[in-house]
Protein backbone atom coordinates (compact mmCIF):
# COMPACT_ATOMS: atom_id res chain seq x y z
CA UNK A 1 0.00 0.00 0.00
CA UNK A 2 1.19 3.51 -0.85
CA UNK A 3 1.48 5.44 2.43
CA UNK A 4 3.13 8.74 1.56
CA UNK A 5 4.12 10.73 -1.53
CA UNK A 6 6.50 13.70 -1.75
CA UNK A 7 7.79 15.71 -4.69
CA UNK A 8 10.88 17.95 -4.34
CA UNK A 9 13.33 19.92 -6.48
CA UNK A 10 16.70 18.19 -6.53
CA UNK A 11 18.97 21.26 -6.74
CA UNK A 12 17.96 22.64 -3.35
CA UNK A 13 15.64 20.02 -1.81
CA UNK A 14 12.66 22.41 -1.91
CA UNK A 15 9.41 20.43 -1.37
CA UNK A 16 7.04 21.15 -4.24
CA UNK A 17 4.02 18.96 -3.50
CA UNK A 18 2.85 16.27 -1.10
CA UNK A 19 0.16 13.63 -0.97
CA UNK A 20 -1.78 14.87 2.05
CA UNK A 21 -2.39 12.35 4.83
CA UNK A 22 -5.89 11.40 5.84
CA UNK A 23 -4.88 11.78 9.50
CA UNK A 24 -5.02 8.13 10.53
CA UNK A 25 -1.32 7.38 9.87
CA UNK A 26 0.03 10.91 10.23
CA UNK A 27 1.80 10.37 13.57
CA UNK A 28 3.35 7.05 12.50
CA UNK A 29 4.52 8.46 9.18
CA UNK A 30 6.04 11.66 10.55
CA UNK A 31 9.38 9.93 11.18
CA UNK A 32 9.49 8.68 7.57
CA UNK A 33 8.47 12.08 6.24
CA UNK A 34 11.43 13.60 8.07
CA UNK A 35 13.72 10.91 6.64
CA UNK A 36 12.45 11.74 3.14
CA UNK A 37 13.24 15.42 3.68
CA UNK A 38 16.73 14.51 4.93
CA UNK A 39 17.18 12.43 1.79
CA UNK A 40 16.20 15.41 -0.38
CA UNK A 41 18.75 17.51 1.50
CA UNK A 42 21.51 14.94 0.89
CA UNK A 43 20.64 14.87 -2.81
CA UNK A 44 20.99 18.65 -3.06
CA UNK A 45 24.35 18.71 -1.25
CA UNK A 46 26.16 15.67 -2.61
CA UNK A 47 27.14 14.28 -6.01
CA UNK A 48 24.36 13.67 -8.58
CA UNK A 49 22.10 10.93 -7.15
CA UNK A 50 20.98 7.82 -9.00
CA UNK A 51 17.91 8.43 -11.16
CA UNK A 52 16.08 5.53 -9.49
CA UNK A 53 16.63 4.02 -6.07
CA UNK A 54 14.85 2.19 -3.26
CA UNK A 55 15.65 2.49 0.45
CA UNK A 56 14.37 0.23 3.20
CA UNK A 57 13.40 1.87 6.49
CA UNK A 58 11.69 -0.21 9.16
CA UNK A 59 8.45 -1.70 7.79
CA UNK A 60 8.50 0.60 4.75
CA UNK A 61 10.44 1.14 1.53
CA UNK A 62 11.24 4.51 -0.05
CA UNK A 63 11.06 4.42 -3.85
CA UNK A 64 12.02 7.44 -5.94
CA UNK A 65 12.64 8.52 -9.51
CA UNK A 66 14.35 11.71 -10.69
CA UNK A 67 13.30 13.36 -13.95
CA UNK A 68 13.86 16.93 -15.11
CA UNK A 69 15.54 17.96 -11.85
CA UNK A 70 12.57 16.80 -9.75
CA UNK A 71 12.47 13.87 -7.32
CA UNK A 72 9.21 11.92 -7.04
CA UNK A 73 9.25 9.80 -3.88
CA UNK A 74 6.76 7.42 -2.34
CA UNK A 75 6.80 5.42 0.89
CA UNK A 76 5.19 2.00 0.63
CA UNK A 77 4.80 -1.06 2.80
CA UNK A 78 7.55 -3.62 2.17
CA UNK A 79 5.08 -6.10 0.69
CA UNK A 80 3.91 -3.63 -1.93
CA UNK A 81 5.21 -4.62 -5.41
CA UNK A 82 8.21 -2.59 -6.51
CA UNK A 83 6.97 -2.55 -10.09
CA UNK A 84 3.70 -0.87 -9.14
CA UNK A 85 5.50 1.68 -6.96
CA UNK A 86 7.61 2.81 -9.91
CA UNK A 87 4.66 2.80 -12.31
CA UNK A 88 2.83 5.02 -9.81
CA UNK A 89 5.76 7.45 -9.66
CA UNK A 90 6.06 7.55 -13.45
CA UNK A 91 2.36 8.46 -13.74
CA UNK A 92 2.89 11.32 -11.27
CA UNK A 93 6.02 12.50 -13.09
CA UNK A 94 4.33 12.67 -16.49
CA UNK A 95 1.36 14.67 -15.18
CA UNK A 96 3.45 16.96 -12.98
CA UNK A 97 5.77 17.91 -15.84
CA UNK A 98 2.86 18.43 -18.22
CA UNK A 99 1.09 20.82 -15.83
CA UNK A 100 3.96 22.59 -14.04
CA UNK A 101 7.06 22.32 -16.25
CA UNK A 102 7.44 26.09 -16.84
CA UNK A 103 7.40 26.96 -13.13
CA UNK A 104 9.49 24.21 -11.56
CA UNK A 105 12.80 26.11 -11.66
CA UNK A 106 11.40 29.49 -10.62
CA UNK A 107 9.19 28.81 -7.57
CA UNK A 108 10.73 29.85 -4.26
CA UNK A 109 8.15 28.91 -1.62
CA UNK A 110 7.67 25.35 -0.30
CA UNK A 111 4.69 23.35 -1.56
CA UNK A 112 3.99 25.81 -4.37
CA UNK A 113 2.16 23.01 -6.21
CA UNK A 114 0.12 21.72 -3.29
CA UNK A 115 -2.97 21.58 -5.55
CA UNK A 116 -1.29 18.66 -7.30
CA UNK A 117 -2.42 16.63 -4.29
CA UNK A 118 -5.75 16.13 -6.07
CA UNK A 119 -4.02 14.19 -8.85
CA UNK A 120 -1.83 12.33 -6.33
CA UNK A 121 -4.86 11.10 -4.39
CA UNK A 122 -6.70 10.07 -7.55
CA UNK A 123 -3.69 8.14 -8.86
CA UNK A 124 -2.94 6.65 -5.44
CA UNK A 125 -6.41 5.06 -5.34
CA UNK A 126 -5.74 3.33 -8.65
CA UNK A 127 -2.62 1.69 -7.21
CA UNK A 128 -3.82 0.81 -3.70
CA UNK A 129 -5.34 -2.59 -4.54
CA UNK A 130 -2.65 -4.75 -6.14
CA UNK A 131 -5.23 -7.38 -7.17
CA UNK A 132 -7.26 -5.29 -9.60
CA UNK A 133 -7.03 -6.45 -13.21
CA UNK A 134 -5.38 -3.15 -14.14
CA UNK A 135 -2.56 -3.62 -11.64
CA UNK A 136 -2.20 -7.32 -12.35
CA UNK A 137 -1.64 -6.43 -16.00
CA UNK A 138 1.04 -3.95 -15.01
CA UNK A 139 2.78 -6.58 -12.89
CA UNK A 140 2.99 -8.84 -15.94
CA UNK A 141 5.00 -6.25 -17.85
CA UNK A 142 8.74 -6.68 -18.29
CA UNK A 143 10.30 -6.48 -14.80
CA UNK A 144 13.93 -6.34 -15.94
CA UNK A 145 14.31 -2.56 -15.54
CA UNK A 146 12.87 -2.54 -12.01
CA UNK A 147 14.95 -5.55 -10.99
CA UNK A 148 18.07 -3.54 -11.83
CA UNK A 149 17.14 -0.75 -9.38
CA UNK A 150 19.29 -1.04 -6.27
CA UNK A 151 17.73 -1.35 -2.81
CA UNK A 152 19.71 -0.03 0.16
CA UNK A 153 19.05 0.79 3.79
CA UNK A 154 18.05 4.40 4.40
CA UNK A 155 20.61 4.70 7.22
CA UNK A 156 23.42 3.98 4.76
CA UNK A 157 22.89 7.36 3.13
CA UNK A 158 21.53 9.35 6.08
CA UNK A 159 24.07 7.88 8.51
CA UNK A 160 26.93 8.56 6.09
CA UNK A 161 25.78 12.17 5.82
CA UNK A 162 25.63 12.50 9.60
CA UNK A 163 29.17 11.17 9.90
CA UNK A 164 30.41 13.64 7.30
CA UNK A 165 28.60 16.46 9.11
CA UNK A 166 30.24 15.39 12.38
CA UNK A 167 33.69 15.34 10.76
CA UNK A 168 33.08 18.84 9.38
CA UNK A 169 31.96 20.11 12.78
CA UNK A 170 34.98 18.52 14.48
CA UNK A 171 37.31 20.05 11.90
CA UNK A 172 35.78 23.49 12.40
CA UNK A 173 36.04 23.11 16.18
CA UNK A 174 39.70 22.07 16.00
CA UNK A 175 40.50 25.01 13.73
CA UNK A 176 38.81 27.42 16.11
CA UNK A 177 40.54 25.92 19.17
CA UNK A 178 43.92 26.03 17.38
CA UNK A 179 43.47 29.76 16.82
CA UNK A 180 42.62 30.25 20.49
CA UNK A 181 45.66 28.24 21.62
CA UNK A 182 47.93 30.15 19.20
CA UNK A 183 46.70 33.46 20.61
CA UNK A 184 47.23 32.25 24.19
CA UNK A 185 50.74 31.06 23.33
CA UNK A 186 51.51 34.46 21.82
CA UNK A 187 50.25 36.22 24.96
CA UNK A 188 52.29 33.92 27.23
CA UNK A 189 55.43 34.54 25.15
CA UNK A 190 54.88 38.28 25.39
CA UNK A 191 54.40 38.07 29.17
CA UNK A 192 57.57 35.96 29.51
CA UNK A 193 59.58 38.60 27.62
CA UNK A 194 58.16 41.33 29.82
CA UNK A 195 59.07 39.41 32.99
CA UNK A 196 62.57 38.73 31.65
CA UNK A 197 63.47 42.26 30.59
CA UNK A 198 61.38 44.34 32.98
CA UNK A 199 64.03 44.39 35.78
CA UNK A 200 66.72 45.58 33.33
CA UNK A 201 64.43 48.26 31.97
CA UNK A 202 63.64 49.44 35.51
CA UNK A 203 67.35 49.53 36.47
CA UNK A 204 68.37 51.39 33.32
CA UNK A 205 65.49 53.80 33.75
CA UNK A 206 66.40 54.44 37.38
CA UNK A 207 70.06 55.09 36.48
CA UNK A 208 69.04 57.53 33.75
CA UNK A 209 66.71 59.39 36.09
CA UNK A 210 69.34 59.60 38.86
CA UNK A 211 71.98 60.78 36.37
CA UNK A 212 69.62 63.45 35.12
CA UNK A 213 68.73 64.60 38.64
CA UNK A 214 72.40 64.64 39.67
CA UNK A 215 73.40 66.78 36.70
CA UNK A 216 70.44 69.07 37.37
CA UNK A 217 71.32 69.70 41.06
CA UNK A 218 75.06 70.29 40.45
CA UNK A 219 74.72 72.87 37.72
Amino acid sequence: MVKLTLIARVTDGLPLAEGLDDGRDQRDLEVYKQQAKQLFKKMSQGPPPASRMSYESGPYVFHYIIEGGVCYLTVCEKAYPKKLAYQYLEDLQKEFEKVNREQIETVARPYAFIKFDTFIQKTKKLYQDTKTQRNLNKLQDDLHEVQQIMTRNIQEVLGMGDRLDNVTRMSNTLTSESRIYAKKAEDLSRQALIRKWAPYVIIVGTVLILTYLKSFWFR
